[in-house]
């Protein structure tokens, strides 16, 4: 199974992805953050430091482009291609207004002709292998029919889809019985993605549609980051094996984290010491690479809303986090949450 890291805007840039490849892995392909292409013929200094290859020490990196325009989309592919990249992805799948009311992401769904226009000079034009990440539609999942339709006349290099339409942004459950008639109807390698927040979840979709060789996983890896490594081990022990030790007969310990077999060897104790290490390194490495202050403090609370889910007492947790107002108190509580690993 290829484990893909989906990007969530303000979260998984080179920051982050750098510091997760080092503390966690496991990930077959790390998407960015879409790059918004415009009319301007540049790219945005944040957007340029997001892709640059020396910013990205990981295997391999996929920059996204959100375009409704094929001028711009190609543009940006262009650029992307000056510095090394053989893929990018199209966003069609973002569900935020702010996107959709400019007739992007998923929004642009809705306009078939329009994106049926859109792909096919793009496909044509484009140096660079394409992927598309899509929603089912924007109102109803029957929508989704005439999509595949119309993707299935291109040559996508991949198509990652996220059963859900853009009205129901997270909420509801995936659309499993449309991602099936995906499986029978589409001619291009598919992957899914959406709600794999545990192993459970995982094996919930293997069980459903063992077909299925790459899963996309965004909001699961940033509360739990050892599930690509879970999923790893899955395959390679089998189910029996998977889960972390006890405190009793633990093994090699944290070091071995991102080596084979490194989840199945670590005590609960461990465990929880390795989430510290990973929060203080990212801390860390935002600060050098932003400054110490309030924009690392607001990314470390964004951080600890997802992950406070894989600590003992995670909703408490989250909490004291959310009422720290300064960086040093942040640094402060995260001395009495992880009194054994190094500060900064």
């Amino acid at each position: 199974m290829q484990v893909y890291f989906a990007p969530l805007e303000s979260i998984t840039g080179y920051v982050f992805r750098n510091v997760f490849e080092k503390y966690y892995g496991g990930i077959d392909r790390y998407f960015t953050p879409f790059i918004t292409a415009t009319d301007s013929k540049r790219l945005r200094n944040k957007e340029m430091r997001d892709i640059l290859p020396e910013n990205n020490q990981v295997g391999c990196l996929i920059p996204q482009i959100m375009s409704n325009r094929a001028e711009e989309f190609l543009r940006v592919a262009g650029q992307m291609a000056e510095l090394g990249y053989d893929t990018v992805n199209l966003n069609l799948g973002c569900p935020a207004r702010t996107v959709v009311s400019k007739g992007k992401g998923s929004g642009f769904l809705a306009r078939t002709v329009a994106l049926d226009r859109f792909l096919e000079e793009i496909y044509r034009e484009c140096p660079l292998k394409i992927s598309i990440k899509t929603r089912l539609g924007v109102d109803d999942p029957e929508e989704f029919p005439e999509i595949i339709d119309i993707y299935n006349q291109y040559p996508v290099e991949e198509l990652i889809i996220h059963p859900r339409v853009q009205k129901d942004y997270y909420k509801n459950t995936p659309n499993l019985d449309m991602f099936a008639e995906a499986m029978q109807r589409c001619n291009m390698p598919l992957c899914y993605n959406g709600d794999i927040c545990s192993l459970e979840d995982y094996d919930r979709i293997c069980a459903r549609f063992p077909e299925v060789t790459r899963v996309m996983i965004g909001r699961g890896l940033l509360a739990h980051p050892e599930l690509a490594l879970q999923i790893r081990e899955r395959e390679a022990y089998g189910k029996e094996q998977t889960a972390p030790s006890s405190d009793e007969g633990a093994g090699n310990g944290p070091q071995n984290m991102s080596g084979a077999g490194g989840m199945r060897n670590l005590s609960e104790k461990e465990r929880l010491n390795w989430i510290g290490a990973y929060a203080n390194a990212l801390c860390k490495a935002y600060c050098e690479a932003y400054g110490p202050g309030q924009p690392v403090l607001f990314k470390m609370k964004e951080l600890w809303g997802f992950l406070a889910d894989s600590m003992p007492d995670g909703k408490k947790l989250r909490k004291k986090v959310h009422k720290v107002q300064r960086l040093d108190g942040y640094q402060r509580l995260m001395r009495e949450v992880f009194p054994e690993i190094d500060p900064l």
